[in-house]
């Protein structure tokens, strides 16, 4: 009797058998979901970057951070002493033409008065017609001179140039800045937009005018609307991606510049256009014969995983794009390829 129950329990461990759980996913397209969230950076649709057109040393600077200016309101102005003297000897330059152009004139009317009496030859008649003209090419010229060093000094005086908001004030009161250096931001939009770039697998389905879904982490359980106003047909080498801008259509004074937006896409009924198929990096492994998944097939009543080969292309966000070896809609296993073998038997959990 002792001898049948030990072979009973021998039988009934021989017929346990450890059936692996494992987590699998189905081969598709990169890019293949219909709802995609990008993340980008809100700002005011009209950013002026404010800079004076000469150099010198600010002496007056009545900019603050986000304080609120009318178009034409003085911002900042520069001490001109150099642009103060050229003027003045522009000035001067003037007065010295005008006054030889006048002398000339002269000249010329005493020249013409006697050739016309016969007392004076041709040839001096000429010469004082043109030393008149030259005079007068002269006062010409120093006007236009006078007219520039005016502008120069207007080009120390720095005025905004519509109403908006201070966002960044760069210098300081007594600093020396040099032309077009950069002294401050002015905000001078109306609306918000948010600047993105996306992926060359997603960008053929966008086109301006399409609506999004905008959401901020610093604005919780507040939901914006946006429109696509501008797509890019060209990469952005630096960032590889296509940039977007979207405008809020709903705007908010929550929304400041700078914050982080999370802008989502509906890809419903859109032709994205050809895609490469993608699998997750981890469910790709390396042994000495080269790369490889494990498929999950059904072998009649049990469900078995079995090594494939495949050849991988670029590594990207969402995985390893696969040249060969699946095809879309087989299901392969994304975890725990070191501990599965070939022909394995295994029980399937959902991702």
């Amino acid at each position: 009797m002792i001898t049948l129950c030990l072979a009973c329990n021998s039988d009934k461990k021989e017929e346990e058998k450890l059936v692996r759980p494992v987590k699998f996913q189905q081969v598709g397209y990169e890019g293949n979901a219909e709802v995609r969230t990008f993340s980008g950076t809100a700002r005011a649709d009209k950013v002026i970057n404010l800079s004076f057109r000469s150099l010198g040393i600010v002496s007056q600077l009545d900019m603050k951070l986000g304080q609120q200016v009318k178009k034409g309101q003085l911002l900042s102005k520069l001490d001109n002493v150099q642009a103060r003297l050229n003027y003045e000897t522009a000035v001067a330059s003037l007065n010295s033409a005008e006054s030889q152009m006048n002398t000339a004139k002269l000249s010329l009317n005493r020249v013409r008065s006697l050739y016309e009496k016969g007392s004076s030859s041709l040839s001096d008649f000429e010469a004082a017609k043109n030393s008149f003209k030259t005079a007068q090419q002269s006062f010409e010229s120093a006007k236009r001179s006078v007219a520039i060093q005016q502008d120069q000094i207007q080009y120390g005086y720095l005025y905004a140039s519509a109403d908006g908001v201070i966002s960044s004030v760069a210098v300081e009161l007594d600093e020396n800045v040099s032309s077009g250096q950069i002294i401050g931001v002015l905000n001078a939009g109306t609306d918000m937009e948010i600047s993105l770039g996306l992926p060359e697998s997603v960008i053929n389905g966008v086109s301006e005018g399409m609506m999004v879904d905008i959401d901020f982490s610093s604005i919780p359980a507040t939901k914006f609307k946006g429109k696509v106003t501008e797509v890019s047909p060209a990469v952005d080498v630096n960032t590889t991606t296509y940039p977007v801008r979207i405008t809020v259509t709903d705007p908010s004074s929550e929304i400041k510049t700078g914050m982080t937006a999370n802008v989502t896409f509906d890809f419903s009924n859109k032709e994205i256009g050809k895609r490469d198929l993608i699998v997750p990096a981890q469910a790709v492994g390396e042994d000495s014969e080269g790369r490889f998944v494990f498929l999950v097939e059904d072998d009649g009543e049990i469900t078995i995983v079995k090594k494939q080969r495949v050849t991988i292309g670029a590594l990207s966000s969402e995985g390893f794009e696969i040249k060969s070896g699946l095809q879309a809609g087989q299901k392969i296993a994304t975890a725990g390829l070191q501990t599965l073998l070939d022909g394995q038997e295994v029980q399937l959990q959902s991702k």
